[in-house]
C-alpha cells in the first residue's frame, strides 16, 4: 500500500494514542553475579518489555529474563559513562552500552516506552477519561461514609430516645398545627359573624342589653350572643396540655442531647488514647519496614557490581573485611566437605632425576630466569634480622612468617618470608610437587582454572592461571614464568639445595582482560635438605631426612582493595597455604624411595 492511500483516512480512523514506539534490539554488557562478572547478552525492547537472550542466535529459544518497564527506574551511572542500571521493585538490571553515545540511545527508547505503557501517562489519562475519577470521587465518598467509628453501649441507647422523643414531637408539631390552623379559621368565623350583627343593629336599632349581650328565645330563656372561650379548641384539642407535653419533649430533647454529648466526649478521650497507640505502633511498624526494606535491598543487591572493589565502591572497609572474611570461611567449608567426601586420585608423578634440572636451558628468558635466581639465592636466605626490618607475623611449630609493610601509590607490596622444617622429605620433592602442573590442583585450593601457555624448556614453563574469586574483591589473574632448579654446591659441606622461582612475565596468548585484575608476582621456594647419619650400619631413612624450606613471596595485587583486608588475608592464606602443601607431599612420598 502506498503512503497516499494508508494515509487517505480521516483523522477519526487513526489513534495517534494506539501508536507502539519500534522495537530495539542489540548487544549489552549485563552484570550476571559477582563470579562471572559483566557477561554480553542480546537485549531487546518491545511493548514496554526489556528481555535478555544469552545471544542474538538463541532467541527462537526464549529469553532468559525480562523486565516489565511501566514502573521501571533508569538511572544512569555516577561515575561510568557507559553503565545504567534498571529497577523494578527489588529487582535490579546493570547495563553497559559500548559507549557512552549508546547509552543514551538505550535510555531514550526504555523512556519512549515506558511513557507509552499506559500508566501515568497523559496517554492514559485521556484514553480513561474523566469516569476514573468519579468513579474515584465514589469510592471516596464511599468510604468515608462507613468509616464512623462504632459506638458504645449506652451511647446507642440514648440514640434510640432520640429517635422516640423525635417521633413525639413530630406528632406534637402536627396537633399543634392543626390547633392554630382551627383557632384561625374560628377567629375569621367569629370576625365574619360580628360585621354582620353590628351591620343588623345599624338598621335595627335595639335597647342597650345589659348584663353581656343575651339574645331572648321564645321560651324567655337568655342566650349569650358571643359565647366564651372554651379552654379546648376545635375537634378537642387540650391546648394548655399540648403545650406542657411539647415543653416536656423539648426538655428530655435537650437533656439527652447534653448526655449524648457527655458520652461522645468521653468516647472521644477514649478513641483519641486509642488512636494514639495504633498512631505509635503504625510508626513503630514503618520504622520496621524501612529497615526491613533497607536490609532487603542492601542484601538483594550485595553483589551488585557497586559493591564489589573499586574506587567508587559503596562498601565500607570494616564491610569489605567481613565479606572477604566470610568468603573465605565459605570456601573452606566447601573444600573441607570435598575433601572428605572424595577419594583422592593418585596421579602419576614421576620425579625427574636432578641432572635435568641443574641445566639452565636455552630460551628467550634465560637470562631473567638466571638472574632471579642468584638473586634469590643471595637474599633470600639471609637472616631476618639487621636492617631488613622484618616483622614476625606468626609463628606455629617450625613454621614462621615474618613481614614487611610497604605501599606505593597505595597498593600493599608488603614482601612475606615463612621459614618451615619439614621431616621425610627432600628439596628436590618438595620444589618437584610445588613446580609440576600435573598435582597442581591436588593441592591448591586457591585456583579456579590454569593452563601452561608455552614450555620454554624442560625446567621452564610459562602458565597462565585464575585465582577463585573472594567477594567483594575482584578476581585476579596471572601469567608467569615458572623455573625449577638444582643449585650446584660450591662447598661439599653446602646441604642439596634446590629452587622454584616464578615471575611474571609478558605473553602475546595471555593478554590481560576486563574480566580480571592482573597481579605481578615474584615467588622463590628454596629447599634444602638435612641428612643425620643414621646409626650403625642402617641404610639412611626418612627419618633421617629434614627439609629446611624458605619461603619468600612479593606480590603485587593490583586494584583497589584496602591494605588491612589485603594484610589479613595474607596473613591468614600463607600458613594455610604451607601446611596444606607440606602435608601434601608427606603424603605423596610416605613409603617411597628417597630422591636427592
Amino acid at each position: 500500500m502506498s503512503e497516499k492511500s494508508s494515509s487517505s483516512g480521516s483523522d477519526e480512523d487513526v489513534d495517534p494514542e494506539s501508536v507502539q514506539p519500534v522495537e530495539h534490539g542489540g548487544v549489552l554488557s549485563k552484570w550476571t553475579n559477582y563470579i562471572h562478572g559483566w557477561q554480553d547478552r542480546w537485549v531487546v525492547l518491545k511493548n514496554n518489555t526489556l528481555s535478555y537472550y544469552k545471544s542474538e542466535d538463541e532467541r527462537e529459544y526464549g529469553c532468559r529474563g525480562s523486565l516489565c518497564l511501566s514502573k521501571a527506574v533508569i538511572t544512569p551511572h555516577e561515575f561510568d559513562e557507559c553503565r545504567f542500571d534498571i529497577s523494578v521493585n527489588d529487582s535490579v538490571w546493570y547495563l553497559r552500552a559500548e559507549d557512552p553515545e549508546h547509552r543514551l540511545q538505550w535510555i531514550e527508547s526504555i523512556e519512549l516506552h515506558k511513557a507509552e505503557s499506559g500508566y501515568g501517562s497523559e496517554t492514559s489519562l485521556r484514553r480513561h477519561g474523566s469516569m476514573l475519577s468519579l468513579t474515584s470521587a465514589a469510592s471516596a465518598l464511599s468510604a468515608t461514609s462507613t468509616s464512623s467509628f462504632k459506638k458504645g453501649h449506652r451511647l446507642r441507647e440514648k440514640l434510640a430516645e432520640m429517635e422516640t422523643f423525635r417521633d413525639i414531637l413530630c406528632r406534637q408539631v402536627d396537633t399543634l398545627q392543626k390547633y392554630f390552623d382551627s383557632c384561625s379559621d374560628d377567629v375569621s368565623k367569629d370576625e365574619f359573624h360580628r360585621d354582620r350583627v353590628e351591620d343588623d343593629e345599624d338598621e335595627f336599632p335595639t335597647t342597650t342589653k345589659t348584663d353581656g349581650e343575651y339574645n331572648h328565645n321564645n321560651n324567655g330563656s337568655k342566650e349569650k350572643l358571643f359565647p366564651p372561650a372554651s379552654p379546648k379548641g376545635m375537634n378537642g384539642i387540650d391546648f394548655k396540655g399540648e403545650a406542657i407535653t411539647f415543653k416536656a419533649t423539648t426538655a428530655g430533647i435537650l437533656s439527652t442531647l447534653s448526655h449524648c454529648i457527655e458520652l461522645m466526649v468521653k468516647r472521644e478521650d477514649s478513641w483519641q488514647k486509642r488512636l494514639d497507640k495504633e498512631l505509635e505502633k503504625r510508626r513503630r511498624v514503618e520504622d520496621a519496614y524501612k529497615c526491613a526494606v533497607h536490609e532487603l535491598k542492601k542484601k538483594s543487591h550485595y553483589g551488585g557490581p557497586d559493591y564489589e572493589e573499586g574506587p567508587n565502591s559503596l562498601i565500607n572497609e570494616d564491610e569489605f573485611f567481613d565479606a572477604v572474611e566470610a568468603e573465605l570461611d565459605r570456601q573452606d567449608k566447601i573444600e573441607e566437605q570435598c575433601h572428605s567426601e572424595k577419594v583422592r586420585i593418585s596421579r602419576p608423578s614421576s620425579v625427574t632425576p636432578g641432572d635435568v634440572y641443574s641445566t639452565i636451558g636455552t630460551h628467550r628468558f634465560t637470562n631473567k630466569v638466571e638472574e632471579w635466581v642468584q638473586n634469590h639465592m643471595t637474599y633470600s636466605l639471609q637472616d631476618v634480622g639487621g636492617d631488613a626490618n622484618w616483622q614476625l607475623v606468626i609463628e606455629e611449630g617450625e613454621m614462621k612468617v615474618y613481614r614487611r609493610e610497604v605501599e606505593e601509590n597505595g597498593i600493599v607490596l608488603d614482601p612475606l618470608k615463612a621459614t618451615h622444617s619439614v621431616k621425610g622429605v627432600t628439596g628436590h620433592e618438595v620444589c618437584h610437587y610445588f613446580w609440576d602442573t600435573d598435582v597442581r590442583m591436588d593441592w591448591e585450593t586457591t585456583i579456579e582454572n590454569f593452563n601452561v601457555v608455552e614450555t620454554l624448556s624442560d625446567n621452564a614453563i610459562i602458565v597462565y592461571q585464575t585465582h577463585k574469586r573472594v567477594w567483594p574483591a575482584s578476581q585476579r589473574d596471572v601469567l608467569y614464568l615458572s623455573a625449577i632448579r638444582k643449585i650446584i654446591a660450591t662447598n661439599e659441606n653446602d646441604p642439596d639445595t634446590w629452587l622454584v622461582c616464578n615471575f611474571s612475565v609478558d605473553h602475546k596468548d595471555a593478554s590481560p582482560t576486563n574480566r580480571c585484575v592482573r597481579a605481578k608476582i615474584n615467588v622463590a621456594m628454596i629447599c634444602q635438605t638435612l641428612v643425620s647419619p643414621p646409626e650403625g650400619d642402617k641404610e639412611i631413612s626418612r627419618d633421617n631426612i629434614l627439609c629446611k624450606i624458605t619461603y619468600v613471596a612479593n606480590v603485587n595485587p593490583g586494584g583497589w582493595a584496602p591494605a588491612s583486608v589485603l594484610r589479613a588475608v595474607a596473613k591468614r592464606e600463607y600458613p594455610k597455604f604451607l601446611k596444606r602443601f607440606t602435608s601434601y607431599v608427606q603424603e605423596k612420598t610416605a613409603g617411597k624411595s628417597i630422591l636427592f
